[in-house]
């Protein structure tokens, strides 16, 4: 017996439509689907394994009271079709009537022996073992095997797992379909080997198929070496490379959007979904990310609305055995609890607590070119020291005093490394000369010193009463604070993470914390001959 439980109530019904009335998208309509989507769902429900099954039992056994109508309808058919039923004047069935009846029965036959075909192949079928899927993942896993979504949006807290799952649900659906690929996405190319790649190569070591797939870094790729299919990994900073990807094959049906929040916006996301998943029935969409603190972020909002083929999952670390995170993690997150239980619920239960208490409404993400960089006439240079655990931060930024905007264009940030380590990455990296001032936190006279000994222009920055709060109402004034996320992907994190401070109910009080403001500190000191000048 099929169980009953596998399907929804709308799969069900539409299983139940199906079968009295032999029409699939009609079918859909009575079981509730939209009159917008009846025809899509209604190819997509008699693809899915669970549903033909169901269709197939209940075509041979049609027992119950509902499925006896079904049965009666059946038998009808096949009476007007021999010729044995004639019409209220006793008048034989026509050609026509007779050929519609053995239509009628034809899809329905044709319903049951496809449904023994996905049956067979479902028992054949690669399955992760139960072992991998902590339980927050377990009606997930059924429900992208059973085909019963497209788009599934994963968000949660550190260690819940999510990407572990996905990466073992794309390695499960290519060895199960020999036909789709899969594409890999992140914003920022050069994260992909140290990031995606390395999970999906987890997976395939933690699912002992080793042997069937082969790694290169060049091109970045994995190999289902049995039949050739391809998981790619792309950034969408390199759109050329992204447009550059093609299938040998079938088509890409797998596509991973990871660390989702990091990505420019939906239209982003929309226009590489539109350009990768083309040419076949059958498509998985996973969008995974770590919910941004601030409620406003566009990650947070995109998935309040419902949508039929999109499921949406939460989960966190506290349904994840304890033996795969470790004694270490699991005490750390106990001592944030204590110490700081708004930062607790934000990182690790992934709940978004910003509520309203964004300092810099006014940043914009943006991307800087080459060309705009070049005609900027007068480059800013802040830096702010430190070793570990807070890291050494620099930027370079130059400011529209006509549009009153910001552009933060580079950025550096270093842990451990001492002072000759940093100049060196400042004069060989960047290039910087004698010429190019750097105004630096004048709280480590001899960390200047120890620059213009190396042989860069630096200065510490003058502080005195109100400069915090001058400097950072200053930059909140501004019309625009532009920064490029691909080049300065800690700068735009602290800016649009950094929050006022709050008392212990939660209020917002007129402070800033100092604490995440290490680019932010430095971008102070770069524009301090700015800000300082009256009238500014």
């Amino acid at each position: 017996m099929v169980d009953d439980v596998k399907l929804t109530p709308k799969q069900k019904a539409f299983a139940d439509f199906y079968i009295e009335t032999g029409n699939a998208t009609e079918a859909a309509r009575k079981a509730g689907y939209s009159e917008k989507t009846a025809r899509v769902i209604a190819t997509e429900n008699l693809a899915k394994p669970a549903i033909s099954a169901y269709i197939a039992e209940r075509m041979s056994e049609l027992e119950k009271n509902r499925i006896a109508s079904a049965d009666e309808v059946v038998a009808f058919y096949s009476d007007v079709m021999r010729g044995k039923v004639k019409d209220q004047f006793g008048i034989d069935a026509s050609i026509a009537d007779r050929l519609k009846a053995g239509d009628s029965l034809m899809k329905r036959h044709t319903a049951a022996e496809n449904a023994k075909k996905n049956a067979a192949q479902e028992e054949d079928e690669f399955k992760i073992p139960g072992v991998l899927l902590a339980k927050e993942f377990v009606d997930l896993n059924r429900d992208i095997s059973q085909k019963a979504h497209t788009e599934y949006v994963l968000k949660g807290g550190r260690g819940s797992t999510k990407s572990s799952f996905i990466s073992l649900k794309i390695v499960e659906r290519i060895k199960n379909n020999p036909h789709i690929h899969a594409l890999c996405c992140r914003k920022v190319a050069n994260t992909l080997r140290d990031s995606v790649q390395a999970q999906i190569q987890w997976a395939i070591t933690a699912l002992g198929l080793d042997d069937e797939f082969d790694s290169t870094k060049s091109p970045l790729e994995i190999t289902y070496t049995p039949t050739g299919q391809k998981i790619f990994f792309r950034g969408t900073d390199e759109p050329k490379k992204l447009k550059s990807v093609k299938a040998p094959f079938g088509y890409i049906g797998i596509l991973w959007f990871e660390e989702l929040d990091q990505f420019s916006g939906d239209d982003e996301c929309r226009n590489v979904q539109q350009s990768v998943i083309r040419g076949g029935d059958e498509a998985y969409i996973f969008k995974s990310f770590n919910p941004p603190k601030a409620k406003n972020n566009w990650a947070n909002q995109s998935f309040e609305t419902p949508k039929e083929t999109r499921l949406v999952h939460s989960s966190d670390y506290r349904s994840v055995p304890a033996e795969w995170l470790g004694r270490t993690f699991l005490d750390e997150a106990e001592y944030q609890k204590e110490i700081n239980p708004t930062a607790y619920e934000h990182e690790y239960l992934g709940i978004p607590n910003g509520n309203g208490g964004m300092v810099f409404e006014n940043v914009v993400a943006e991307t800087i070119t080459e060309q705009q960089i070049g005609a900027f006439d007068r480059v800013l240079n802040g830096l702010d020291w430190g070793y570990y655990p807070d890291p050494w931060a620099f930027n370079r930024m130059h400011y529209d005093a006509a549009r009153r905007t910001l552009y933060i264009f580079d950025e550096l940030t270093a842990y451990k490394k001492g002072n000759r380590e940093t100049a060196d990455m400042l004069l060989k990296d960047r290039k910087l000369t004698r010429e190019d001032r750097i105004t630096a936190d004048s709280a480590e006279p001899k960390s200047v010193a120890d620059y213009l000994k190396f042989g860069l222009k630096c200065y510490g920055a003058v502080k005195g009463p109100g400069s915090v709060d001058y400097s950072m109402k200053w930059l909140q004034s501004l019309v625009k604070i532009v920064i490029d996320p691909v080049r300065c992907p800690d700068t735009y994190k602290e800016f649009t993470e950094y929050e006022y401070e709050r008392t212990k109910d939660g209020e917002i009080i007129s402070g800033y914390p100092d604490a995440n403001n290490h680019h932010i500190d430095a971008t102070r000191y770069a524009t301090e001959t700015i800000w300082k000048r009256r009238g500014q």
